[in-house]
């Protein structure tokens, strides 16, 4: 019943939603003051041309905003005083400071509709259980939510700004030693889960939300415990990276047989590639990626395909072995012969890695 726990948890703390539940007030909340100001009235504050503040406002991915309209905040106006700050004192190029923000408002967008997301959800849990809420239901769950996320920001947002800083010692560590390495090369993998598209349509929507999470959840854990990166997920599939071999390949199977052994995933598939990337706006490109990407597309459940480069990077290795398979054509990449990646132990023979095929 609404409001009531489900077996098993502990009652949510319900946060107090105003009786007045409008986005305004939700907004003032997070923001400071209301929005008051248009436009002119911003940018002449901030001291910037009216130009200049549209494409920081674009910048962070909000729509055009029309002479008259009271948008800005505040808040908004000391962000847009301390970017042109920047421009003028430390003599940044505004075209960099603008990238700079993009790069900001792209993964706050994200993050801020995820964390929505898992409070919804996490309230929906908590007062419904196992049942579908009704409509009703379903716009006071997010009211709550709104409640409860405004009620939380600045207990987190202290840890917002420790993890980025965690995040950006790590990038640059990566950067660091990747400039020792001759042709700054990676090794790609994707992890796509089988006949997902099917599966789809036996699933209700709450079911299919568990699955992506839950898959997503046992790709970062593993990826990020042998010190790969997980570069980007898009529903059923997760691109990772690695620099050292051993671990990428550690990866991989992990990631097969961690799959294979839980009841809500179905099987998954791999394909790996090394080789040089193009690194751009926190995503990975180029042939390499291309190339891992169409071997995941011939894997079958539960194996691991690896390119010519990366199976001879292998060979040496203990506790690895790679099976050739038979020739392929793949996409915009031509004729390949994909090695299949298992693992041993002990001394290799042609029995052990066969019996893995």
């Amino acid at each position: 019943m609404p409001g009531s726990a489900a077996p098993g948890h502990p009652a949510p703390r319900e946060p107090e939603v105003p009786e007045d539940g409008s986005p305004e007030v939700f907004e003032r909340a997070l923001l400071g003051r209301p929005a008051s100001m248009g436009r002119r009235e911003v940018s002449r504050g901030a001291g910037v041309s009216v130009r200049s503040a549209r494409k920081f406002w674009h910048a962070l991915g909000f729509p055009v905003v029309h002479e008259g309209d009271a948008m800005f905040t505040e808040a908004d106006l000391e962000a847009l005083a301390g970017v042109a700050r920047l421009v003028r004192e430390d003599e940044v190029p505004e075209e960099f400071a603008l990238a700079m923000t993009r790069a900001f408002a792209r993964t706050m967008d994200r993050l801020a509709a995820w964390q929505a997301q898992l409070v919804v959800e996490e309230i929906s849990r908590q007062r419904h259980g196992d049942d579908e809420p009704t409509v009703e239901e379903a716009v006071g769950d997010s009211e709550a939510a709104a409640a409860w996320l405004s009620s939380l920001t600045d207990e987190v947002e202290p840890l917002l700004v420790y993890v980025w800083r965690r995040q950006l010692t790590a990038t640059i560590q990566r950067m660091l030693s990747l400039e020792d390495e001759a042709g700054s090369t990676s090794i790609i993998g994707f992890a796509d889960l089988v006949n997902f598209t099917s599966v789809v349509r036996r699933v209700t929507e709450r079911e299919l939300a568990q699955m992506v999470q839950r898959f997503e959840d046992l790709c970062t854990d593993i990826v990020t415990a042998h010190g790969g990166r997980v570069v980007k997920t898009v529903g059923d599939e997760v691109l990772f990276q690695t620099v050292d071999v051993a671990p990428g390949a550690a990866i991989a199977l992990d990631l097969v047989e961690a799959m294979s052994e839980d009841d809500l995933l179905p099987a998954a598939r791999i394909g790996m590639a090394h080789g040089p990337v193009v690194r751009r706006l926190g995503d990975v490109f180029g042939t390499t990626v291309n190339r891992a990407s169409r071997l995941t597309s011939v894997a079958p459940p539960g194996g691991v395909y690896v390119d010519d480069a990366l199976t001879r990077l292998l060979e040496p290795l203990s506790g690895f072995a790679t099976v050739p398979t038979r020739r392929r054509s793949l996409r915009g990449i031509g004729e390949v012969v994909p090695s299949r990646l298992v693992r041993v132990t002990g001394v290799r023979r042609s029995a052990d890695v066969t019996a893995h095929v």
